[in-house]
C-alpha cells in the first residue's frame, strides 16, 4: 500500500492537478515576480516629484531606485539556501510578506531616509523570488517547451511595467509618490493566496526542507562589500576626488577576488563549518553560461539604466506631466507582452541564439534612435520609437535566459538561475548609477544657462552610450552556439511535475 503523500508536498499537488499544477504552479510566481518588478520600476515615474519633495539632485536621486537593486541583487543569492531549508512555499510567501510590509511603511514614510530603508526592504524580498520561476520552467518543462514557457511567463511579468508606468503617473498626478508604494499590496495578497494552494511546501528536487548546511554569512557580506563599493566608486567617479573613487574601486576588486576564493573553498570542502557555497563555480565551466553571463550583466546596464532615464527624460527634457509619460509607455509596455507571445509561438521554429542576436541589434539601433528627437517632437514619434525598443526586449529577454541556462544540469539550475539574476541586477544597479552620474556630467557641462535643446543633447548622449553597450552584448552573442540544445539531463517530460 502506498504511503499518502504529506499535504501541500509536491507529490500531494501533483496527484491532484496533474500536469495543470506546472502551469498553476508558474502563473502563481508570474503574480508575484509582477509585483516584484512593478517595485522595481514604477518608482521610476515619480523620481521628478520626489526629488523635488526631498530636495535631490540627479546623482541623490538614482539612490531611490539604485538602492533597491543594490539589496535585490545581493538577496538572490541566498534563494538556493532558503529554497532548501524553508522549501518554495515558505520562502515565496515570507519574500512577499516582506515585500508588502517594504510597500505600505514606504508610503507612510515622513524622510528619504526612510523612503530609502523601504526600498532596502523591498529588494530584499524581491531578489530572493526572481530566480524562482527560471527555476521552476528549466526543471518542469522539456527542453523543446523552454522557449514557450519562458515567453508565456514573460507576457505576464511585462505587463508590470506596461502598465505600472500609466497607473502609477495617474496616481502620482492625482495623490502624489506616496500612492505608488501602496500599488503592490493587492498583487501580494494574490500570489499569497494562491501560493496556498499551488506552490509545494517541499524543496527542489521533492524533498523535505530541512536544515542541511549553514548559510554562508561571510560570502554574502563579502558579496555586499563587492557590490556596495563598486556602486560608491562609480558614483564617486562624478561627485568626490579621483582619490577616492580608486580606493572604492580597488576595495571592489579585492572583495570580489576574496569571494571567488572563498565560494572555491566552499566548493572543494577546504573550508570547514558545513556552509554551503552561494555560487556553484562550476556553472562558469559550461561556454553558453559564461557568453550568457557577460550578456546578461550588460543587458542589465542597459535595460535597468534606459527604464530609469526614459521617463525623467520625458519629464525633465520634453515637459510631459506623469501621466501624459505612462500614456506614451503604454503602448510600447503592450507591444513589448505582443511580441514576447510572437516569441513563444516560434520558440521551437527559429535558434535561440540568433533570436538573442536580432534582439540586442535592434536594442543598439532603438536607443542610437533617440538623436531623432527634438523639443517640437511629436508623441507619435516618440511612441514608436518607445515600441521598437520594446519588440527588440521581446526577443531579447526570453532567448537570453534559455541560451544561458539550456545546456546546464539541474542539479545545478538554482544556483545558475540565482547567478545570471545576480548578474542582471547587478549590472541594472551599476546602469542606474552610471546613468544617473553621466546625466548629472553632461547637463554640468552644458551648465546651468544651457538651452532646452542643448539639455536634450546630454540625454542623448547618454542614450548612445547605453546603445553601444547593447552592441558590445550583440558582439558577445554573435559566439553563442547556435546548434539546437543537447538532450538536456535537467528537463523532465512535459506531464511532470517541477522538481
Amino acid at each position: 500500500m502506498s504511503a499518502v503523500p504529506v499535504p501541500g508536498s509536491l507529490a500531494d499537488l501533483q496527484a491532484r492537478l496533474g500536469d495543470r499544477f506546472r502551469w498553476r504552479f508558474l502563473y502563481t510566481l508570474m503574480v508575484g515576480t509582477v509585483a516584484a518588478i512593478m517595485s522595481s520600476t514604477i518608482i521610476n515615474v515619480a523620481v521628478p516629484d520626489m526629488s523635488h519633495h526631498f530636495v535631490l539632485n540627479p546623482s541623490q536621486a538614482q539612490w531611490l531606485s539604485s538602492s533597491f537593486m543594490v539589496s535585490m541583487t545581493l538577496s538572490m543569492l541566498t534563494t538556493p539556501w532558503l529554497l532548501n531549508r524553508y522549501g518554495y512555499r515558505a520562502t515565496y510567501t515570507g519574500a512577499l510578506s516582506l515585500l508588502m510590509i517594504g510597500g505600505i511603511v514606504g508610503g507612510l514614510s515622513q524622510t528619504v531616509e526612510w523612503v530609502l530603508a523601504m526600498r532596502v526592504v523591498e529588494g530584499l524580498a524581491a531578489g530572493v523570488t526572481m530566480p524562482i520561476p527560471a527555476m521552476v520552467i528549466m526543471r518542469a518543462f522539456a527542453s523543446h517547451e523552454h522557449g514557450k514557457a519562458t515567453s508565456i511567463f514573460g507576457v505576464g511579468v511585462v505587463m508590470a511595467p506596461a502598465i505600472g508606468p500609466s497607473i502609477g503617473g495617474l496616481l502620482v498626478d492625482a495623490w502624489g509618490w506616496r500612492a505608488i508604494f501602496f500599488m503592490v499590496v493587492p498583487f501580494c495578497l494574490a500570489a499569497m493566496w494562491a501560493a496556498k494552494r499551488y506552490v509545494p511546501i517541499t524543496a527542489p528536487g521533492g524533498a523535505a526542507a530541512a536544515a542541511t548546511k549553514r548559510l554562508d554569512l561571510f560570502g554574502w557580506v563579502v558579496a555586499g562589500v563587492f557590490t556596495i563599493t563598486l556602486l560608491r566608486g562609480v558614483v564617486a567617479l562624478r561627485t568626490e576626488a579621483l582619490s577616492t573613487a580608486v580606493v572604492l574601486l580597488a576595495v571592489a576588486l579585492a572583495a570580489l577576488a576574496i569571494f571567488v576564493w572563498w565560494q572555491r573553498r566552499l566548493l572543494l570542502g577546504s573550508a570547514t563549518g558545513g556552509m554551503a557555497p552561494l555560487v556553484q563555480l562550476d556553472i562558469f565551466r559550461d561556454p553558453s553560461f559564461r557568453l550568457g553571463s557577460g550578456i546578461t550583466l550588460i543587458y542589465g546596464v542597459s535595460l535597468y539604466g534606459s527604464t530609469y532615464l526614459m521617463p525623467v527624460y520625458m519629464q525633465s527634457a520634453l515637459g510631459y506631466s506623469p501621466s501624459l509619460v505612462g500614456v506614451v509607455m503604454l503602448p510600447a509596455g503592450l507591444m513589448l507582452a505582443f511580441s514576447m507571445w510572437v516569441v513563444g509561438k516560434a520558440s521551437g521554429r527559429f535558434i535561440p541564439a540568433h533570436m538573442l542576436q536580432v534582439g540586442l541589434l535592434g536594442l543598439m539601433l532603438a536607443f542610437s534612435s533617440m538623436w531623432l528627437m527634438h523639443l517640437w517632437v511629436s508623441i507619435g514619434l516618440l511612441t514608436t520609437l518607445a515600441i521598437a525598443n520594446r519588440v527588440a526586449l521581446g526577443l531579447t529577454m526570453p532567448n537570453m535566459q534559455v541560451t544561458a541556462l539550456g545546456r546546464l544540469d539541474k542539479g545545478l539550475l538554482p544556483y545558475a538561475s540565482s547567478t545570471v539574476n545576480f548578474l542582471r541586477m547587478l549590472g541594472g544597479a551599476v546602469g542606474i548609477g552610471l546613468v544617473g552620474i553621466l546625466l548629472d556630467w553632461r547637463l554640468g557641462v552644458a551648465g546651468v544657462n544651457a538651452s532646452p535643446a542643448e539639455r536634450m543633447t546630454a540625454y542623448h548622449e547618454v542614450f548612445t552610450l547605453l546603445g553601444l553597450m547593447c552592441g558590445g552584448a550583440w558582439l558577445l552573442a554573435r559566439r553563442l552556439p547556435t546548434a539546437p540544445e543537447a538532450p538536456a539531463s535537467d528537463a523532465v517530460p512535459p506531464q511532470s511535475t517541477p522538481q
